[in-house]
Order: structure tokens, then sequence, then C-alpha cells
């Protein structure tokens, strides 16, 4: 169970990045909400990484929570925020997921 809430708790840190993302690009109002959603989302985040070092080692989960981010927020700049997708880009991130997916099965 606490291997699904780090993973969620990563997918609310590629969302508090992406609503940064929102706030640089907007003004007024719409900054503002954009603003909100990036609190909320870290708010969220880091409440969901704390539930689940409750069980599983501080290194490892902060890896995986971090790396997840790292991917989604990536792949959020390619296909929300039009980044390049060069092939260095793309497979350094490759290399960074199957280090992610490694330190889970050598986790116990």
């Amino acid at each position: 169970m606490n291997w699904i809430l780090l993973i969620i708790g990563g997918l609310f840190e590629v969302g508090f990045a992406a609503c940064l993302g929102k706030v640089n690009e907007t003004s007024g109002l719409e900054s503002r909400l954009w603003f909100l959603g990036f609190l909320v989302s870290l708010a969220i985040s880091m409440f969901l990484l704390i539930q689940a070092t409750k069980t599983l080692p501080i290194g490892t989960a902060y890896a995986v929570w971090t790396g997840i981010g790292a991917v989604g927020t990536v792949l959020v700049g390619i296909f929300y925020f039009n980044e390049p997708a060069t092939f260095w880009r793309v497979f350094f991130l490759s290399t960074l997921i199957l280090s992610i997916v490694g330190l889970k099965f050598v986790t116990n």
C-alpha cells in the first residue's frame, strides 16, 4: 500500500511542477489560481511521502518519489509545454526510469 501512496505522491509532485510552469505563463487571478494548485499539490505530495516513509526506507522512498516527479515533469514539459524531446533527453529519462524500477525491486 505504501508503494501506491508513494507513486501517487510522485504524481502530485508532477502536478505542483506543472502548476509552477503555468504560474510563470499567466498573470492576475489565473496565476493566483495556478499558485493555489501548486500549494495544494505540494502539500498532498509531501503528506503522501511522509506516509510512505513510515514503512519504506527513506533513501529509497525519496529517490523513487523524486524520480517519478522528474520523469513526469519532463514528460509534461515535452507534451504540454512544447519542450524538445531530443535523443539524449529521452535516453537519460529512460535510464532514470530503469533506476527507479530497480530501486523498487531491490527494496524489501
